[in-house]
């Protein structure tokens, strides 16, 4: 990694024959001063180590998530940002206390799992039944009516491993819905393997939901060591029986806070370039990857810009809250920003751990793709490919975004190859942060919402369909 950092400093980028129609040669050598300064800078991974040992676990709505709150404004100030400011941001409260498990029969051992958030308690002493599996969701859907009557739902998908997360998706319907589903069929509680690439004994946690009109019953996810076992021996036709006991508390409205900061541009300030990521994180770990490493790496991407210079338009950090329990921040800023939604000229979050930046992608107007390929070019001195379809999702909190207008929307790919390892698990943690990498993603977000702010032409969204 040094080896290619080093190459990476020495790469010129100042051939201008691509670019010469959106940026000066001088704002081309400040994009360079920019990233090299973004890859030799220890201040993202600074910046992660201090919210992950100072503040820790930050669930929406406890002291901690209060306390992150309080870091991120200081951290905005000590940075010199030109304007900090809090919005409120309303959620459900939710916490879990404990949990446990183990297999009944054939034989007693162990189960290491954990609640899905959201979810109910079970009795005191737990919940013991028997065990029906199903391979998919679609599986459970289609049971009997009635079949799973004092029974325990188990979904035994498995998630597969990729660069770009593709099995993440199919496993979320799982963990947000299948509670409903169980319930639908009697179940007394709902069990899955865990939202995981990984072999470790982890239990994977994650937002789950209840369905108005339907009971809501426990709902887990066990390690894949565990979630394998259990495979076992329904494979050899045993009656499989278990205790699960997880002891939780849904505890009404909570509110936390949005925290904004922003470089204003000098000739049009009012627009902007949105980037950031969720300040929350789940319970178990300290949310390094998840999504600390989005925090401290777009905070201090805008600081490296404002030691260059002030763009046009302004680079304004969104961190934003109670991600974790259902974008709840990102709704309450969209909705409250709604009237002036057009002044994003673009947006992009980093919310997929800190492994390299691989990917670039935009889903812009065609008018604006001259842009999009000079930013492309600047990035490629980071080994970051153009992906060029014009068809970025861009992150979660982006999503409001996205169902609120046509939005220019940018993606930069993370490698989440191994983010599944560690995703919403107590090994989220810093020690799973490799210092190089964040720099990488730093500077890659640094050259990307400079260019965007900075460019000629403002970039505009693909047109809304009729």
């Amino acid at each position: 990694m040094k080896k290619i950092i080093t190459a990476l400093l020495m790469t010129s980028s100042l051939s201008v024959s691509a670019n010469n129609a959106e940026f000066t040669t001088t704002q081309l050598q400040q994009v360079d001063e920019v990233r090299t300064a973004a890859l030799k800078s220890h201040l993202s991974y600074e910046l992660l180590e201090s919210l992950t040992t100072e503040v820790g676990p930050r669930l929406p709505g406890t002291e901690n998530d209060k306390k992150a709150v309080a870091w991120a404004k200081a951290k905005f100030n000590e940075l010199g940002f030109d304007k900090v400011w809090l919005e409120e941001a309303t959620f459900p409260k939710w916490r879990r206390y404990s949990e446990s498990g183990k297999i009944l029969t054939p034989s007693e051992q162990p189960l290491h799992l954990t609640a899905l958030g959201n979810s109910v308690s079970t009795p005191d002493d737990g919940i013991s039944a028997p065990v029906v599996l199903f391979e998919t969701l679609d599986e459970l859907i289609a049971a009997p009516a009635n079949s799973l009557e004092g029974k325990i739902a188990y979904i035994n998908y498995r998630m597969n491993r990729d660069i770009d997360g593709n099995g993440y998706g199919p496993a979320v319907k799982a963990r947000a819905t299948g509670a409903i589903e169980a319930a639908k069929k009697g179940a007394v509680a709902y069990m899955m393997r865990s939202v995981s690439t990984a072999h470790h004994r982890f239990a994977h946690t994650g937002g789950s939901y209840y369905k108005e009109g339907v009971k809501k019953i426990p709902n887990v996810t066990i390690a894949n060591p565990d979630a394998d076992q259990i495979a076992r021996l329904v494979a050899l036709n045993k009656k499989v029986t278990v205790n699960i006991n997880v002891q939780t508390q849904s505890l009404g409205e909570g509110t936390s806070y949005n925290v904004i900061g922003q470089f204003n541009g000098t000739e049009n300030p009012e627009q902007y370039v949105l980037i950031g990521g969720h300040l929350d994180s789940w319970d178990l770990g300290t949310g390094a990857l998840d999504d600390g490493a989005g925090v401290a790496l777009t905070m201090a991407a805008a600081k490296h810009i404002s030691d260059v210079k002030r763009p046009k338009r302004s680079i304004r950090v969104v961190l934003f809250a109670a991600e974790e329990l259902g974008l709840w921040g990102a709704k309450a800023y969209f909705a409250q920003h709604k009237s002036d939604l057009h002044n994003i000229v673009a947006a992009a979050e980093s919310d997929f751990g800190a492994d390299v930046v691989y990917g670039f992608e935009s889903n812009v107007n065609a008018a604006s793709l001259p842009v999009v390929r000079a930013i492309a070019k600047e990035l490629a001195a980071l080994n970051i490919e153009y992906i060029g379809k014009n068809q970025a999702n861009g992150g979660p909190d982006l999503i409001p975004f996205k169902k609120a207008v046509s939005a220019p929307i940018f993606e930069l790919a993370q490698d989440g190859t191994d983010y599944f390892d560690y995703h919403h698990t107590a090994d989220d943690t810093l020690d799973k942060v490799t210092p190089a990498k964040l720099r990488q993603n730093t500077a890659a977000y640094a050259v990307f919402a400079l260019m965007a702010a900075d460019a000629k032409t403002t970039i505009q969204p693909k047109a809304q369909a009729n």
